[in-house]
């Protein structure tokens, strides 16, 4: 029985993913030519990431500093307040 190569394998993944990378590369710039969106959520016909009307943000510019500070994903809290 043949031993499986990997080292063939794993290269013809990378290969793989710098072709896909690629293209996706080509892609945007053919969108940015044209003046289309950009955004690739909705590229394949799906919902946009955030939807209007958010409610995280009212998009007036009221959502302060306080609001960024608490969504923090180091954890650690802002001076003034008091850990969760």
């Amino acid at each position: 029985m043949a031993k499986p190569n990997y080292a063939f394998e794993k290269r013809q993944r990378d290969l793989a993913k710098k072709k896909k990378k690629e293209e996706k590369l080509e892609e945007r710039k053919q969108r940015k030519a044209a003046g289309l969106p950009l955004d690739d959520a909705t590229a394949d016909g799906g919902a946009p990431l955030a939807p209007e009307g958010d409610v995280t943000d009212p998009g007036d510019g009221s959502a302060g500093v306080s609001e960024i500070q608490r969504d923090d994903p180091t954890g650690t809290a802002p001076a003034g307040e008091a850990a969760r």
